[in-house]
């Protein structure tokens, strides 16, 4: 089998560090990378400091073949990338008149005056191939370099680490130039999606089937508010990908009557665009009728292009006269049993069906915290019923004391619930 390239990559700025920024350039690259047959063997975030980028430089050389750096590229003082590598390469600066050319260009275009700071963009290391970055001024450029007495080259790629700067540069011009330099194995993922379950529930229904996958399938566990993705990954050379994508079905199939209930998709599908679809089969409308949850169920039905064909409308019943003037509540069944109650949310739920004039409606009433909650009733405690053409089924949900993520499991409990019941009758009719 060819021999697997490891990669590290490095992102560099203090504001990364400082929580004022998330970095979302890593997850990217990581993901484009496997996509190439190269796994990430190590992520490391630095600041603006050449010491510190000195040190996760040396540290990565030592375990990775490939090393991509993404930040500090910017005409500032404060951008010290430029510098730290020349550094670390023991070489000088040298001014690259394309790249000079393309930056001059870049601002007569805009009509903006260009200045020396500005220039000293086109300052490049010495052994740097320059990268042209087609969406600003901050150069890419790739590196490669003899590590130790022993031969071994190590690749470095060095990017802006403005994200769509980072991910047209990667696109468009590492990424070939990686599946040239490199001769990498092949990497199938299959993505097994179940809600419901919890993970260490999942794993001993699985555990003989897990126990017997061959040497180069492997088995990872990614639970995430209600839901965990089993992520069958299979490794194999370049002339295996028809046998693995065989193997990983065949895997498939061996689990299904293990966790088939708990399964609601596979790969990239998500719990809301798999209700979508089957709404949209069954010819039938939505609506929500939400309360602890503010609407969030009805904000990830619509994140989907196209909800508009099986989504009626939500009523955030916030308040308890809304839920009377909107859903037509009974008052009585407020002042006896409280909002919190399954009296309630079935109320809501069928009170939602007429009001959207919806087919199926999803209802939620709880105590999301952190605080509110009383002895019969703590945070956590919430109420979720789903109405159909035919019946109304309420589910209570004994949650934690955190508020996103109790918003965040209704939602996924909530939406399962409709999703069973879509499937527990295919005679519905709009």
């Amino acid at each position: 089998m060819t021999e697997m390239v490891r990669a590290e990559v490095i992102t560099i700025g203090d504001e990364i560090l400082f929580g004022q920024i998330t970095d979302t350039n890593t997850q990217w690259i990581s993901t484009e990378l496997t996509n190439l047959g190269i796994r990430t063997v190590r992520k490391t975030s630095v600041g603006d400091g050449a010491p510190a980028i000195l040190e996760a430089l040396q540290e990565a050389h030592n375990r990775a073949d490939l090393i991509i750096i993404t930040g500090g590229l910017g005409p500032t003082k404060d951008d010290i990338t430029k510098k730290t590598l020349c550094t670390y390469f023991g070489v000088g600066m040298v001014r690259n008149e394309v790249a000079l050319e393309l930056v001059t260009s870049f601002f007569v275009k805009r009509g903006r005056e260009m200045t020396d700071l500005n220039r000293t963009q086109a300052d490049l290391p010495a052994n740097a191939e320059y990268i042209q970055n087609d969406w600003g001024t901050a150069p890419g450029m790739w590196f490669e370099h003899q590590v130790g007495n022993n031969g071994r080259s190590v690749v470095y790629v060095s990017l802006p680490g403005v994200p769509f700067e980072m991910k047209s540069l990667m696109k468009n011009r590492i990424l070939p130039k990686l599946q040239e330099r490199f001769e990498t194995p092949i990497i199938k993922h299959k993505m097994i999606r179940t809600v419901g379950i919890g993970e260490s529930f999942l794993a001993e229904r699985i555990e003989a089937w897990e126990d017997a996958l061959p040497p180069h399938i492997r088995l990872a566990y990614l639970p995430h508010f209600g839901q965990v993705r089993l992520r069958l990954t299979a490794t194999g050379s370049a002339t295996d990908t028809a046998r693995l994508d065989r193997e990983l079905a065949e895997q498939v199939d061996k689990v299904m009557p293990l966790i088939g209930e708990y399964v609601f998709g596979f790969d990239t599908d998500e719990l809301e665009t798999v209700v979508g679809r089957l709404l949209v089969e069954r010819g039938l409308m939505f609506g929500t009728a939400e309360s602890c949850t503010g609407g969030y169920i009805a904000a990830q039905i619509t994140k989907t292009p196209g909800s508009s064909a099986y989504f009626q409308g939500s009523i955030v019943s916030y308040a308890n006269a809304v839920k009377v003037g909107q859903l037509g509540v009974d008052p009585a069944t407020l002042a006896e049993h409280g909002a919190v109650s399954e009296q309630t949310v079935r109320q809501m739920a069928e009170g939602a069906r007429r009001a959207l004039g919806a087919d199926i409606t999803l209802a939620t009433s709880g105590i999301a915290g952190p605080d509110g909650g009383t002895p019969d009733k703590p945070v956590g405690t919430i109420w979720i019923a789903c109405a159909t053409p035919d019946r109304t089924v309420t589910r209570l949900l004994r949650l934690g004391q955190y508020r996103d993520q109790n918003i965040q499991l209704t939602t996924a409990y909530g939406l399962n619930m409709v999703r069973e019941q879509l499937l527990a009758s295919s005679t519905y009719t709009s």
